[in-house]
């Protein structure tokens, strides 16, 4: 029980220093997740006795793992949900599942035939990687665009994209660290076993978040008292995320489903103005919590990263996920007529990497193969996007003068 306390102490402090640099960031108005991350990593380099208890405590796979996908995710993809317009949504519908679908999928093979052939990782490895670099992390780059007043339309698109492409991400890497050895196998039998597999996933995540998000939406109509209300928006994200994982679909799309259903059906037909505030208010504390959290984690990883001789790997790796990014978004955005060009640029840039790569990529059990060479590329990643692409994209759309009174996409 001591030893708890002390871990917990040492967490708690952990969580103050996170606190601090956020509040020092804000003060100069800059992207508080990049600062944390730099402050992680000085951390996760650096000795310093009353820490080093609490960093071993985080940093082990396990607990990263559990915190940031069972915790942690359901948090955050239930808070972006339920804050997303389902009428801006549909607006901007075209792009969205251009970019969440199309732009994910081909994202998914380019680096996976990429990685395969260039740097010589099989193809299931190959395969598994591609799958945890096809998920963006939109928290760093929607700071920024609020910062700044990019379009409404655009931090829709992002948020869009970032909301369904966690959900394919998470099933095409459950796809390729289980199954795809076995498919390919196979041969085009295995091709269509491995399409069914993915709807199974993906239908039935829309279904358990759909019965979800509708049920607490006639739930809510029966009161008014927004802590009880609040008390089932909790409970509605994480039980469709877990019921969801039970029956072996989809939890991420589960949440995402039941969020915007929740926040848009329930919001209008259950809701009164002070619960969609203090809702809204509750969610913004917590995922505020997660996120201080999450990129401190993301730092501190670097202690069980092992660079030596791997060098001209990661440089590689890096430029086969953005040169695939960059082809598979103007090719899937090509089919949208009269789709901005300063847009495409800066939703190519912004396509972040972030927190799910890591915490699937920990997720690989130590038996699998490669997965050392899998953890370290994916790290090497998530730290050039979140450092290089998060630090340069305020002067990219500064340069592309892109502001909110552009008003249309063309």
């Amino acid at each position: 029980m001591h030893e708890f306390n002390e871990i917990f102490i040492q967490i708690l402090i952990l969580l103050t220093i996170s606190l601090t640099v956020i509040a020092l960031t804000k003060l100069v108005n800059r992207p508080y997740s990049i600062s944390l991350v730099l402050i992680g990593l000085i951390l996760g380099l650096t000795e310093i006795p009353f820490l080093e208890e609490a960093e071993r405590f985080i940093v082990q796979s396990e607990v990263f793992q559990i915190i940031i996908i069972s915790l942690f995710l359901p948090i955050l993809l239930g808070d972006a949900s339920l804050k997303l317009s389902f009428s801006q949504l549909r607006r901007e519908k075209g792009a969205v599942l251009a970019l969440a679908l199309g732009g994910t999928l081909l994202s998914f093979l380019l680096i996976g035939i990429g990685v395969n052939y260039l740097i010589g990782l099989s193809v299931v490895v190959a395969f598994t990687f591609a799958s945890l670099m096809s998920a963006t992390d939109p928290i760093s780059v929607i700071s920024i665009f609020k910062t700044l007043g990019v379009p409404k339309k655009l931090v829709t698109i992002i948020e869009g994209e970032s909301l369904f492409n966690d959900g394919v991400a998470v099933v095409l890497f459950q796809i390729s660290s289980l199954y795809l050895l076995s498919y390919l196998e196979m041969g085009w039998m295995g091709l269509t076993e491995g399409i069914l597999l993915f709807l199974k996933f993906s239908i039935g995540g829309i279904i358990i978040g759909g019965i979800a998000g509708f049920i607490f939406s006639q739930i809510i109509r029966a009161y008014d008292d927004f802590p009880l209300e609040i008390a089932f928006s909790i409970v509605m994200i994480f039980g469709s995320y877990f019921i969801a994982e039970h029956f072996r679909v989809s939890g991420v799309i589960a949440v995402v489903v039941a969020g915007l259903i929740f926040g848009n059906y329930g919001a209008k037909v259950g809701m009164s103005n002070k619960t969609k505030v203090n809702i809204d208010s509750f969610f913004d504390t917590i995922t505020f919590f997660a996120n201080s959290l999450i990129f401190l984690m993301i730092g501190l990883e670097i202690k069980n990263i092992n660079f030596t001789h791997k060098w001209g790997y990661i440089i590689l790796a890096i430029v086969i996920v953005l040169l695939s990014r960059t082809i598979a978004l103007y090719i899937s955005l090509s089919v949208i007529k009269g789709f901005s060009e300063k847009y495409k640029a800066i939703l190519n840039w912004g396509g972040l990497k972030g927190s799910l790569s890591i915490a699937l990529a920990l997720s690989l059990p130590r038996t699998f193969e490669e997965r050392e060479e899998i953890l370290i590329l994916t790290f090497s990643v998530v730290l050039f996007s979140l450092l290089i692409q998060g630090l340069t994209i305020t002067p990219l759309i500064n340069k592309l003068k892109i502001k909110e009174k552009e008003g249309k996409l063309g």
